[in-house]
């Protein structure tokens, strides 16, 4: 049975409490003799369950260090998705492995350490793969590769900047491909909204609204149009690509998308600072 071992910040958080059981589930159904064997986390949750009784609840083994996690498994998934300015760190011993790593969303906390990252990964051969689910909603799947051209996509979801914002960059991301230009942002005080200008003249906005949905709006250049008005089955979705980049070492999302999304992020952040102002994408 092939191992995984998880690293984290701290384990009683949400993805960590249920990556375990979505993984079973998926080896049940899809006959993979695979497991969560091993967990380490560098600190506890305040006030939630510490390391050892986080193991025992989700029946993995707890070992001592980040190395012996490395050396038991044969996968390994960094975690920490709401503390990404941890996970060059954390990361950092996984990628010069040698063995397939998951880095959970979002990747890194500004492009340079992602590229950073992807540096590291490389010079040791350790195939790399990191995105938000969201890319991997059903809805989003059937029109990823459509071949009418994308004049326009209009991305809205709830959430703060912070946690949230990698989703709709992901999904605008997966749709439009690589090649932002600038990014403006027209927020008030409570919506973040920005707008983002691509070098082919195509167009995508961002609306973060704290109650909505994450949905889209498609609009081709033939004038026809499409309302995603859900993104469903994204997380065991997710999980089965993780598994099958673990069986094949092949990251079903490119670098360079991962590595757009780091900057549209960079970029977002500045143009919230300075409303009304053009912010290149780097």
């Amino acid at each position: 049975m092939k191992k995984i071992g998880f690293i984290d910040f701290y384990l009683d958080e949400w993805h960590a409490n249920n990556y375990p059981n979505w993984i079973r589930e998926n080896a049940r159904e899809s006959g993979r003799d695979i497991e969560v064997a091993y967990a380490w986390a560098e600190t506890d949750l305040e006030g939630g369950l510490d390391t050892a009784s986080w193991c025992e609840k989700q029946q993995v083994q707890e070992l001592s260090s980040i190395e012996e996690v490395v050396e038991k498994s044969d996968y390994l998934i960094v975690l920490s998705p709401d503390h990404p300015e941890h996970h060059e760190r954390l990361g950092q011993i996984p990628l010069m492995s040698g063995k397939p790593v998951y880095m959970d969303k979002t990747f890194s906390p500004d492009l340079e350490t992602g590229k950073r990252m992807f540096e590291l990964a490389e010079q040791y051969g350790t195939p790399l793969f990191s995105s938000s689910a969201l890319r991997f909603s059903t809805e989003l799947f059937n029109y990823k590769k459509d071949e009418k051209q994308l004049e326009y996509v209009a991305t809205t979801g709830p959430g703060t900047f912070k946690n949230y914002a990698v989703h709709q960059f992901e999904m605008i991301v997966s749709l439009m491909g690589v090649g932002a230009k600038r990014v403006k942002s027209l927020s008030t005080n409570h919506v973040n909204l920005l707008h983002v200008e691509y070098d082919n003249g195509s167009q995508a906005s961002f609306s973060q609204i704290q109650h909505a949905e994450f949905q889209v709006h498609l609009q081709f250049d033939n004038g026809e149009g499409v309302w995603i008005p859900q993104c469903s089955d994204m997380f065991p979705r997710l999980v089965d690509s993780v598994l099958t980049f673990f069986e094949t070492g092949a990251s079903p999302v490119p670098k360079a998308e991962t590595l757009e999304v780091m900057a549209l992020l960079d970029a977002g952040k500045k143009a919230l600072e300075t409303r009304d102002t053009w912010i290149d994408v780097k």
